[in-house]
């Protein structure tokens, strides 16, 4: 099972990478100074993109889990 830990380890460093973009298009967000109602729908349009990241860096870790328990 030491093919399921490496592709686990890829599929949380994929969504490790998207967490850390999410927030720097964030922070660039809220230093442009926007009006609200734009930075929010700035901030609307980013979410989805960070929850996705978030899901992918949770199941790589079940899979890197799962492939030391089961190796």
């Amino acid at each position: 099972m030491e093919w399921l830990v490496y592709i686990g380890a890829l599929i949380s460093a994929i969504g490790l990478f998207g967490i850390v973009w999410t927030i720097t298009k964030v922070a660039s967000a809220r230093r442009a100074k926007l009006e609200d109602a734009e930075l929010r729908a700035r901030l609307s349009r980013i979410l989805p993109i960070n929850i996705g990241a978030l899901l992918f860096s949770i199941i790589g870790l079940m899979m890197v889990v799962v492939g030391v328990l089961l190796g």
